[in-house]
């Protein structure tokens, strides 16, 4: 409560900053949070209480709210208000670790929850990819997965019969990588990896507890066996605050 006591106050000091109010409020909140005072999943105090123990603009404390969100300092959930960001996550694509195995390496506690699985026809970009005709099928998996109990991505995974006939039957709320390697023999030799930033649409968002629009991460990884053959196509949608990429390579001479 003090913390946020201190939040709500910094500006009732005439000249007590210089530039933009927005910044000034952006560095004052980040630096609560740089010092401690304000923890990893602290729910910052209300745009309203903002307004009202400030003195500051509804406009301008928003986009105090929008800077620092875009940082990845702070995050929204929906119809709940703003919250501190926990530490992100270290994804690295050079390797085939799942998500459940590369979490817990980090001493954070994963989990995954299945939202929908079928057998599908591949739409003509999918089917590219797979090397088979349109409308062939393919079982397409939806998950949703959380990281602390905190709702960080939603995934869509697509995966050829014919290297996983039964797949579905499976249950698909744990380690896909572990399923595909343990049941089926599947090694991964090689993935392709493109990251870009992107919005997160209404579905995405709802799933997430966000609000459409916010912040994030695509990621795309495409896994292959020794023979060339896609295993594994994977769309990820990340809160960006919530993953940070780390690529350590070799630099030959």
């Amino acid at each position: 409560m003090r913390a946020k006591n201190d939040l709500l106050q910094w500006t009732r000091s005439p000249g007590a900053v210089e530039g933009p109010q927005y910044l000034a409020l952006r560095d004052q909140i980040a630096l609560n949070i740089d010092m401690g005072k304000l923890a990893p999943g602290t729910r910052l105090p209300s745009e309203r209480q903002m307004q009202t123990g400030t003195g500051t603009a509804r406009g301008t404390i928003r986009e105090a709210l929008f800077q620092l969100e875009a940082e990845g300092l702070i995050y929204r959930r929906d119809r709940s208000g703003w919250y501190v960001s926990p530490p992100a996550v270290t994804y690295d694509p050079m390797r085939w670790a799942g998500f459940m195995t590369y979490v817990r390496e980090q001493g954070r506690m994963p989990s995954t929850e299945t939202l929908k699985k079928e057998t599908a026809p591949a739409p003509s970009a999918v089917a590219d990819i797979f090397r088979v005709s349109p409308g062939a099928p393919l079982h397409v998996i939806d998950r949703r997965r959380r990281i602390d109990d905190r709702a960080v991505l939603v995934e869509r995974i697509t995966v050829d019969p014919a290297l996983a006939p039964d797949l579905l039957s499976h249950s698909l709320d744990g380690s896909l990588t572990n399923i595909l390697t343990t049941h089926y023999g599947v090694t991964v030799t090689r993935n392709r990896v493109d990251m870009r930033p992107c919005a997160l649409t209404k579905e995405v968002a709802d799933a997430l507890g966000a609000k459409s629009g916010t912040p994030g991460l695509l990621v795309v990884r495409t896994s292959f066996d020794s023979q060339g053959r896609v295993v594994e196509y994977d769309q990820e949608y990340w809160r960006h605050d919530a993953i940070r990429v780390h690529v350590d390579l070799s630099v030959r001479p």
